[in-house]
């Protein structure tokens, strides 16, 4: 339409999701969120909701894409238990590594956040942190792993670890010992073939 402004809400939406993962949903203003977009306030109420509905919209494409990348990782679990871990833990250590990305995770950073944020964001943080041990429980008995979900809950409290751990400037060096001590255990919990 003549004289109305065009913009990309997938730029738009992975704008506001860095924004508000590097600052956190208290952290971020309608100011940070207009600068982060290029979008004024009244394009971002229009197009992209209120600020909850924003951060929503930004958890979920987060959780998304980062999910998508944890199910390849543990795709192959049945067959090859130990690498499939390595390479779910894989996927965090990558985006921690990656200088284009705020440290730490979004989720975790959500999470911690839960005392003061809606009962809708809290809930959504808490669904996604299910979705994570869910998705390592189903991993780890197809692996026929006898304490599957004892270590689906060790494993995504390690994996939300490292996303703190960074955040507070761990090196990349501890991280990874943290997860060979995992993935160690793990292997001795395994069944022998």
């Amino acid at each position: 339409m003549a004289g109305r402004k065009q913009f990309d809400v997938d730029s738009a939406l992975d704008a506001a999701m860095i924004q508000f993962w590097r600052a956190g949903y208290a952290g971020t203003s309608l100011d940070d969120l207009s600068h982060a977009t290029g979008l004024n306030r009244s394009s971002i109420y229009s197009s992209l909701g209120d600020k909850d509905s924003l951060y929503l919209r930004c958890l979920d494409r987060y959780a998304t894409r980062y999910g998508d990348k944890y199910d390849r990782a543990l795709s192959r679990a049945s067959e090859e238990p130990l690498r499939a871990i390595r390479e779910f833990f894989g996927v965090t250590l990558a985006r921690i590594a990656d200088p284009g990305l705020p440290d730490g995770c979004l989720i975790a950073q959500t999470a911690m956040a839960i005392p003061v944020l809606s009962p809708e964001i809290a809930a959504r943080a808490v669904e996604a942190l299910g979705f994570q041990r869910a998705r390592l429980r189903k991993a780890l008995k197809a692996a026929k792993l006898p304490d599957a979900d004892a270590f689906a809950v060790h494993i995504a409290a390690v994996n939300q670890s490292l996303a703190v751990m960074s955040r507070a400037g761990a090196p990349p060096k501890q991280l990874r010992t943290i997860v060979e001590v995992s993935v160690s255990a793990l292997s001795q919990a395994l069944p022998a073939d």
